[in-house]
């Protein structure tokens, strides 16, 4: 079958979120013919170019979210009553539900799109399809998403009867924030990516994220009926919450709106919804998606670059912690630091290994935040660099000369400790799994379903109680060695490559199987053929000549393993 994998800020650019998996999925399904729709998040991402790919990608087509030129599009008059009557019910379906007020209510905003009623869910949806069949129709939204008739609109429905409290408090700053960041977030409505030879053409559109990756797939099942499977390892509304707290109340108010009707929007229409874990499940059933549509897959992860490290798991350093990943605030290491100091009391011989980089700006300072305590908690053993082997705690990277490779950074440690306050999916505790090691992990986003029992679990923000199952494993081999074993078992049964690939699979089949035909082929006499499309329509092979002879409804039928190459205007477009 042919899929039109929509992916945002990732696969296939060599840096982004969810390239990993994307890319494992597209090489794992070579019986199967993938279109890659990619919206990139910046001018250097895209600088960094592609990933290379395998034979069964045929075509990459590529749009910036970043930015967007002026389209030069002038709306007639019909036009501009048309751009205002959809825009006018999209914000004011904003306005009148799908938000809280102010950030301290969030466990109850995931649900709101849930509870607000279903006329308001069908006043967001009408309005989206509105703009998009306008923007269709005239050839893009940019210029009238940037005009003042947008602000406008959007000021009418913040001061409307019945519109929240939040919305109501809205100053003009406020205005120009949420439409500014409605313009971005509508830009894939201006794509040309929609017809038949774009997404409208192929089998299945699965989005790898939701918001602005699972627009386009919205719009192909508006306009031509492909199917839509959505997978979420991180719920948009969730990282709403966890971002730009310095925020005012009525922007985020607004923008929560946002997310979770785009959400609900986008489970009402998907065939299938796949999240990643069982905390990204809950968020999502809180947002109205319907259970029966929901298959839990988790990503897939190669295992093979631990498996020398996992199947030996002795450890040159018995008495030593290890932490591996990105160092920002979210992964709280101040409170290791502190859980440390308390472990040094009770086992005096213990280190602590730090191995990652500082994510941006944000993750450098905090970095130096640190290296400042450490150097304030241990003042007798902190006189030289952060170096192993002259102090407790050291700071490094992967790729250095103690730390040549990720694997090495497991080895390292005897106990591989979690300290987040906020993770949805542990991909670091998976590796420590797969590396064989004993863990001691904060309760926080799905640690305690990847984790089963495997090792400890305690609350976060708690140092104390961090300290105490650390000392635990430290003095307890056999314990340690068990657990790890146990572990180990855990993560090559559920977070490998081929169960993931296997899981989509079965899931791509389901879907198509479920699905209307939606392409009429003719046969020479000009007479419907049926079955002329079977599901090894897109699989290179002589059994498919016949059909790739038949004309099908909206141009002739493309040989299979064909490359395409497009133009798409705003977008670019690549091909092998």
């Amino acid at each position: 079958m042919r899929i039109g994998l929509i992916a945002e800020g990732g696969y296939p650019y060599v840096s982004g979120d969810a390239r990993l998996w994307c890319d494992r999925l597209v090489r794992g399904l070579g019986q199967h013919e993938f279109d890659l729709y990619a919206l990139s998040r910046s001018e250097r991402q895209e600088d960094e170019g592609w990933v290379p790919l395998p034979p069964q990608v045929s075509r990459v087509r590529t749009a910036p979210l970043w930015t967007a030129e002026d389209d030069g599009v002038v709306y007639g008059r019909r036009a501009r009553r048309r751009f205002a009557e959809s825009y006018g019910e999209l914000v004011g379906a904003l306005c009148a539900g799908g938000a809280v007020d102010g950030p301290g209510a969030a466990a109850d905003a995931f649900g709101a799109a849930q509870h607000a009623s279903a006329t308001e869910a069908d006043r967001f949806g009408n309005a989206l399809y509105g703009l998009a069949e306008l923007a269709r129709d005239e050839g893009g939204l940019v210029g009238a998403l940037r005009s003042e008739v947008a602000v406008r609109a959007l000021e009418r429905a913040c001061r409307a009867r019945g519109a929240l409290r939040t919305a109501r408090e809205a100053r003009v700053p406020d205005l120009l924030t949420v439409a500014a960041h409605l313009e971005r977030a509508l830009r894939p409505l201006s794509l040309d990516w929609y017809e038949d030879d774009g997404l409208g053409s192929v089998d299945l559109c699965h989005a790898t994220s939701g918001g602005a990756a699972a627009l386009p797939g919205l719009l192909a099942h508006h306009f031509s009926g492909v199917p839509l499977l959505l997978t979420e390892y991180g719920v948009r509304l969730r990282t709403h919450y966890l971002a730009a707290p310095e925020a005012s109340p009525a922007v985020r108010s607004l923008l929560a709106a946002l997310h979770g009707r785009l959400a609900a929007e986008t489970y009402a229409r998907a065939a299938l919804i796949t999240p990643g874990n069982g905390h990204a499940r809950r968020w999502q059933e809180r947002c109205g998606a319907d259970r029966a549509k929901l298959r839990t897959v988790y990503p897939g992860m190669d295992a093979a670059r631990f498996a020398e490290v996992g199947e030996a798991p002795e450890c040159a350093e018995p008495d030593s912690l290890v932490w591996v990943g990105r160092i920002e605030p979210a992964k709280d290491i101040v409170s290791l630091l502190h859980a440390f100091a308390e472990v040094r009391k009770e086992e005096p011989k213990t280190r602590l290994r730090i191995v990652g980089s500082p994510s941006g700006a944000e993750g450098a300072a905090y970095l130096g935040h640190c290296r400042a305590l450490a150097a304030q908690l241990f003042p007798d053993e902190a006189e030289g660099p952060h170096t192993v082997g002259d102090n407790p705690v050291s700071f490094e990277e992967i790729g250095g000369p103690e730390i040549p490779t990720l694997a090495d950074a497991y080895a390292s440690g005897a106990v591989a400790v979690l300290s987040s306050v906020v993770e949805g999916f542990p991909i670091g505790l998976v590796e420590a799994m797969f590396s064989g090691r004993a863990t001691v992990s904060t309760d926080v986003g799905a640690v305690v379903e990847v984790i089963g029992g495997t090792g400890l679990v305690v609350p976060p923000r708690n140092p104390r109680a961090l300290a105490e199952a650390c000392v635990a494993l430290l003095r307890d081999p056999e314990r340690r060695e068990r657990l790890g074993a146990a572990a180990r078992a855990r993560a090559l049964e559920l977070f490998t490559v081929e169960q993931n690939v296997a899981a989509f699979h079965g899931i791509y089949l389901e879907i198509v199987s479920r699905t209307p035909v939606r392409r009429l082929v003719l046969d020479e006499a000009g007479d419907p053929l049926p079955f002329a499309v079977p599901a090894e329509a897109h699989v290179p092979g002589r059994w498919t000549e016949r059909t790739a002879r038949l004309v099908a409804r909206g141009g002739p039928a493309r040989p299979p393993g064909a490359p395409v190459r497009a133009t798409a205007l705003p977008a670019t477009e690549g091909a092998r």
